[in-house]
């Protein structure tokens, strides 16, 4: 069956047309995932009006909503961030908040509307942290109704207080590559699972 993904691209540079090592690593991924049969959609949520807030829709100018329904229609979501002073973007916060909304908003039997969507993470740097933010990011996801596969992060740091990106390397490093096309898998074959069995509901 075919799965499509949407995915989150949290760099602070606010043109998609601009060139970032968090839009790179996206695209690597997005190449691993049409190899299972997967489409992905990428949104830069920094050239977007998403207003503060916890809710799914915080009034006029907001552009939160038509985002969220994109996640919502998609089997996988991919949050794309770069590390800043060790920590997930503001701007992966932020969205991370939006979704907070999620924990009100239940079907008739307790269920989540992110139930059954598989989540996974991408991050970039040339500092420490990429497990620290993996983490941070990991439980938000979780917190809101998305399931973690195995290996559901790819990430690349470069020398800590270097001044090399992951968009300055001439060629993908093995290791990347490789971490790549296991989140691919991994997490086209559980949502492919898990649309065809629903987690239970109360009652059930």
């Amino acid at each position: 069956m075919s799965l499509n993904a949407i995915a989150l691209n949290c760099t602070l540079k606010t043109k998609p047309s601009d060139a970032s090592s968090t839009k790179r690593i996206l695209s690597l991924i997005a190449e691993e995932l049409k190899k299972d049969g997967v489409e992905t959609e990428t949104i830069q949520l920094a050239d977007r009006a998403i207003l503060p807030g916890v809710k799914s829709d915080e009034g006029e100018g907001d552009e939160w909503p038509q985002i969220r329904e994109k996640i919502l229609a998609a089997d996988i979501l991919i949050v794309g961030t770069p590390i800043w002073l060790g920590q997930p973007s503001s701007v992966a916060k932020r969205a991370l908040e939006r979704m907070d909304a999620f924990l009100d908003e239940t079907d008739e039997q307790g269920r989540m509307v992110s139930c059954g969507r598989v989540a996974a993470v991408a991050v970039v740097g040339n500092e420490d942290g990429a497990h620290h933010v993996s983490a941070e990011l990991f439980q938000a996801l979780n917190d809101v109704g998305f399931t973690i596969p195995a290996n559901a992060v790819c990430y690349w740091v470069g020398e800590a207080m270097g001044s090399q990106n992951f968009i300055d390397l001439k060629q993908v490093p093995e290791a990347v590559q490789t971490m790549a096309g296991m989140l691919a898998r991994n997490t086209s074959h559980l949502a492919r699972l898990l649309s065809n069995a629903r987690y239970p509901g109360e009652g059930d």
